[in-house]
């Protein structure tokens, strides 16, 4: 299955990337098929250069879009990435307190009936 993705170029501290097609089962550093534009994070506003009409071709020859290219792609303006962006989990914010620590009461009519104690034999 082929997939287009991001491949981290660039030195320490200043990454630099490059929207490759690879194979899924590939390094992320690995081989790729084509190169179809870079990410420039670093640089103020970031750089993102795409050739669309490569990103539809594979596409359309069943190539799958990382989460992070689809989010990149669908603030370029591109139609189609919202199958491929993945929900993120909701966190607690830091003044909501844990569930467990607060005390549930439970309704009366759930309680089981209190049962009778069994007088003690006499020995």
């Amino acid at each position: 299955m082929l997939i287009i993705r991001l491949q981290r170029t660039g030195r320490e501290n200043l990454p630099t990337y490059r929207l490759v097609v690879a194979e899924k089962t590939r390094p992320v550093k690995g081989k790729f098929l084509e190169i179809l534009g870079h990410f420039l994070p670093a640089r103020k506003p970031a750089v993102l250069e795409v050739k669309k009409d490569r990103v539809e071709f594979w596409m359309k020859r069943g190539a799958a879009v990382s989460n992070t290219a689809a989010r990149l792609f669908a603030k370029e303006g591109m139609q189609g990435m919202e199958q491929y962006i993945e929900r993120y989990t909701k966190k607690k914010s830091k003044g909501e307190a844990p569930a467990e620590s607060v005390p549930v009461a439970a309704p009366a009519a759930s309680a089981p009936p209190p049962q009778e104690a069994a007088p003690a034999p006499a020995a």
